[in-house]
């Protein structure tokens, strides 16, 4: 994708900074109420969007009514505009005021991963709930690790949310040139390591394992790292609790891979074990996943396109 000219730079990151300044002068609860207004506004102008989450909804649950998988759609924007409110509290709330906004959940789990193995642990998380949480929340709690981003095209936009992002001690890696980083991050248990792990992924990078009984084309890093490295995984979720008006910070239980010496289908039993865990988290939370994203654009040979 071609890089922004001088111009349109500059007017993307004020209107990005205006936002996020904006929002940031609320408090966190007003800014997460306002973020989801905009949310709603942004639902009305997203036709095409709005298209390819009716389409995966359709996909995942066939049994239900087009009036309630509307509804998921309206929700899943929602989502996105409660994010965006509680991100514009990253760059200045203190760490006392941030964890005011939050309900950690399951950290004990990562401290036992960290007692057995050190910092040679993956940490990994989906477009579930308010995802930016799930490695800033770790920062300004004390335990910042290292974690892929992919750059975004705007530079004066990316280094305001990197700075952001990195607040509290956190890293990133550009996942463009990072496979050999994240080989050495974990051999040599610099930090633990965050991955994203379910978003439409490239024929050289996939394998096709079910999400919510369709094949769907899976990034096989996360498995493959773990496998190679013998390093743990642990689940990582932030979804919104409306009774609270809280964002949860969860960590689920440690889950060491199974080595059997033939990695084809090691890796294939692993991301499919991943895949469901994830397809699980989105049916408890469905209106809060990012139905918005063409799952399943990559397609298995011969099939025919869905979008």
């Amino acid at each position: 994708m071609a890089k922004p000219g001088k111009l349109q730079t500059f007017l993307e990151y004020s209107a990005a900074k205006s936002v996020l300044t904006g929002l940031g002068m609320l408090p966190g609860p007003a800014a997460i109420a306002v973020g989801k207004s905009m949310g709603r506004v942004f639902y009305l102008l997203a036709g095409d969007l709005k298209r390819t989450a009716a389409i995966n909804l359709q996909m995942a649950f066939p049994e239900k009514t087009e009036a309630e998988r509307r509804q998921l759609v309206r929700a899943c924007f929602d989502n996105l505009g409660r994010e965006l409110g509680l991100f514009s509290q990253f760059a200045t709330r203190s760490q006392e005021e941030l964890r005011n906004m939050i309900e950690p959940s399951g950290i004990e789990n990562l401290l036992a991963a960290k007692e057995k193995y050190g910092n040679r642990i993956i940490l990994w998380t989906a477009h579930l709930g308010a995802w930016e949480l799930t490695s800033f929340g770790f920062s300004f709690l004390g335990h910042p690790f290292t974690f892929l981003v992919r750059r975004i095209d705007n530079p004066r936009i990316e280094e305001m949310v990197d700075r952001v992002r990195t607040r509290f001690g956190n890293k990133t890696l550009d996942k463009l040139s990072a496979a050999r980083s994240m080989l050495k991050i974990l051999r040599q248990g610099e930090t633990p390591l965050g991955l994203l792990f379910d978003l439409n992924a490239l024929d050289d990078e996939a394998i096709f394992v079910d999400f919510f009984g369709v094949p769907a084309a899976t990034s096989f890093i996360i498995s493959k790292l773990a496998l190679r490295t013998k390093a743990p995984l642990l689940p990582v979720l932030a979804p919104w609790n409306e009774a609270t008006k809280k964002f949860k910070l969860i960590v689920g239980p440690m889950l060491e891979p199974e080595v059997t010496g033939d990695e084809e289908a090691d890796v294939r039993c692993l991301t499919s074990r991943l895949s469901l865990i994830i397809e699980d988290q989105i049916r408890q939370h469905p209106g809060q996943w990012l139905w918005v994203h063409k799952r399943w654009k990559t397609r298995p040979p011969g099939e025919p396109r869905i979008y």
